[in-house]
């Protein structure tokens, strides 16, 4: 396991087949994944961290897992990827969290993290989230992450219309 960066209180690093259960209990889950209109499937879960580890691939970056060090659990993934808007592909750091941890400030320092990265190893000027309209949480994690509202536009997902806000940071 390759890790990526470190946080105080958490490691970065990408993930394994192994993190499948601890995955899942993020993506399966449908609170946490209200933003993304419900849970999803098991068979989601693995093309999604397929996903990841072609980003290795072909990026050299993409979500990695957030281990709490004091434990060793995996608690979320927060990284960098390829990320659409309405003015085309951007860098952006997403963040998704084990509803277990949620309200302990590990999706802010995870995303402090992946900007300073972003910046200081990726050579990227500007990194940026993209964050559906109704998930207040995710955007008071990007305005802890330095980045403020750049636009707005609508993604169409699962067959639904989602407003999205577009936030950035520059170097």
């Amino acid at each position: 396991m390759k890790t990526i960066l470190e946080t105080p209180r958490l490691l970065l690093r990408e993930m394994t087949r192994d993190d499948l259960p601890a995955l899942w209990e993020i993506v399966g889950d449908d609170e946490t994944m209200y933003a993304w209109n419900g849970a999803w499937s098991e068979q989601e879960n693995v093309e999604g961290l397929e996903k990841q580890l072609r980003g290795y691939r072909e990026n050299g970056f993409g979500r990695w897992a957030v281990v709490l060090k004091a434990t060793g659990r995996v608690v979320g993934m927060c990284g960098l990827m390829w990320g659409d808007t309405d003015s085309g592909r951007v860098p952006e750091i997403g963040y998704l969290f084990n509803r277990a941890f949620w309200h302990n400030g590990y999706a802010a320092e995870a995303a402090v993290g992946c900007r300073r990265y972003a910046f200081d190893a990726l050579g990227f000027d500007e990194v940026f989230a993209v964050v559906r309209d109704t998930n207040l949480a995710s955007m008071n994690v990007a305005i802890r992450a330095g980045m403020t509202v750049r636009g707005r536009f609508t993604k169409h997902y699962r067959g639904v219309d989602m407003p999205h806000y577009v936030f950035s940071v520059r170097r």
